[in-house]
Formats: C-alpha cells, sequence, structure tokens
C-alpha cells in the first residue's frame, strides 16, 4: 500500500507491506522506493516492510537546497510517527545508509538493527567534494546527461552489458527528479559528518553486505568499518559492484533476510 506522511512543507512517499515486526528500506542517491520491490514481495509476511522514498527522490517533496542527511533521518522518523512504530530494523543502500547512520545518532532507541547495504560510515574525503561539486556543475548543465553517464559506472564493467535494460529503467527513473533535487542530495552527502564512531558504539547488530568490485566505495574500508560494532556480520558478494541489488538479487536479498531472522 502506498501512502505519504507529513513532512515540513511537503510530504514523504512510503509503501507499507505486511504485518508484524518492521524493516525498513532506504534507497541510494538517484533511486526510489521501487528497488526494494523483490525484498519486500518476498519477505515473510509476519514482517512489515516499509519502504521510504527519501526527500527529493521517487513521488516524494523537495526540501530546499540542501538535503543533509540529518534532515533525511527526521523525514525517516515522521513516517514511522505517522504509523506508531517503535523499533525498526534499517536497510541503508548507499545514500541510504549515510540517512540510516544520522538517524541512528539522532534515534539510536529506535533501532534493533542495521544493515549497510553498499554503503559507508565514513565522511567524504576532499578529493570526493570536489567531485560532488562537479557534479553539481554537470547538473545544472545538462541532467540527462549527468544521470545517463553517472548509473552505468555504478556496475562492474560486465555488469553493465548484462543489465542494459535494468540500467535503462534506473535511467527512465532518475530522470523524473527534478535538478534542485539532485543538488539538494549531493550536497548533502558532501557536507556529511563521519559516523564510524556510531558503528564502534553501536548497542544493536550491524551488517555490512559489500560487493567486492564496487566501484563507488573501497571494499578494504568497509571491512574494517564493518569490524567497529561490537556485534557484527559481513557479507562480501563476488563479482558485484555497488548495484547488488540488481548484479546479485538473490544473494542479497538472502543476506538481509539471514540478518532480520537472526534479529527478529
Amino acid at each position: 500500500m502506498t501512502k505519504f506522511a507529513e513532512f515540513r512543507e511537503g510530504k514523504i512517499r512510503y509503501t507499507d507491506t505486511g504485518k508484524g515486526r518492521t524493516v525498513v528500506f532506504l534507497h541510494g542517491f538517484l533511486e526510489s522506493l521501487e528497488m526494494w520491490k523483490y525484498y519486500r514481495t518476498h519477505l515473510p509476511k509476519h514482517i512489515r516492510s516499509i519502504c521510504i522514498d527519501l526527500p527529493g527522490h521517487g513521488k516524494s517533496d523537495n526540501f530546499g537546497y540542501n538535503h543533509s542527511m540529518e534532515m533525511m533521518a527526521e523525514s525517516i522518523h515522521a513516517v514511522l510517527k505517522k504509523e506508531g512504530i517503535r523499533k525498526i530494523v534499517l536497510v541503508g543502500h548507499s545514500m541510504g545508509g549515510y540517512a540510516a547512520l544520522a538517524f541512528a545518532e539522532l534515534y539510536p532507541d529506535i533501532i534493533k538493527g542495521l544493515i549497510m547495504f553498499f554503503s559507508s560510515a565514513a565522511s567524504d574525503s576532499d578529493e570526493k567534494k570536489i567531485n560532488r561539486n562537479r557534479a553539481i556543475k554537470l547538473v545544472e548543465q545538462n541532467k540527462e546527461s549527468f544521470i545517463r553517464n553517472a548509473i552505468p559506472l555504478l556496475f562492474t564493467e560486465k555488469n553493465r552489458l548484462k543489465y542494459q535494460k535494468s540500467i535503462s529503467t534506473l535511467i527512465k527513473r532518475a530522470n523524473t527528479m527534478g535538478i534542485q533535487s539532485i543538488i539538494a542530495s549531493l550536497g548533502g552527502m558532501r557536507d556529511r559528518s563521519d559516523r564510524e564512531i556510531i558503528l564502534r558504539f553501536a548497542p544493536f547488530p550491524v551488517k555490512f553486505i559489500v560487493g567486492d568490485q564496487d566501484p563507488v566505495l573501497p571494499v578494504e574500508r568497509l571491512k574494517q568499518q564493518a569490524q567497529l560494532p561490537e556485534k557484527s556480520y559481513l557479507t562480501v558478494l563476488k563479482n558485484t559492484g555497488h548495484m547488488g541489488f540488481i548484479e546479485n538479487k538473490k544473494a542479497t536479498f538472502l543476506a538481509v533476510k539471514d540478518f532480520l531472522d537472526e534479529v527478529y
């Protein structure tokens, strides 16, 4: 069921499937809640799945010139408050993981478990910040060209050919985003805080799901982060880039389900 939650002067779209203990899925940059369709339809019915369009993405509204991870966390909380949900497992892909960690910092008592799904707790390096600013200029000049070039680079070179149809779908969905929404998310990611300390003192279990050929995030760094929580899990998927929900769909689903079985 598709729903909307009031947030600030706008609305946040989300889907609500199943009944029982809750898992909240957060998509990445240029994505939408549609990326989680396979997950929410294949999880047991005693698991309640909430999939959220983060600010500026999908059919959620834009909220200004910079979508900070803290603001995204507040939008997630608005959904949970509307539904009266008190405990969740959070699953965040890439930017969704950044927002999930911001949520963990603001609302630690709500989290039962956290899955960093091809995501990192580290802040942007100086070089990465420069690249974010370049991306903002590219979006201002030609949004469609930026999207068309950016999305295939998230896959391994081999998988770009294998999953051309899925890549075309991602590009089509991303093109529905406004220029300001894309820029606001780029700025929010550029300015986000390092949250490795959140992992180190996490009172909840944390699982990292990573691709061994991720072109965006250094795999060895993610393995190091996975050792920080007191109770941690790590799944490294072979021949997988940054988009494991497409490149290795069944394996990523099982990795998520196994963690939910462990936590719940």
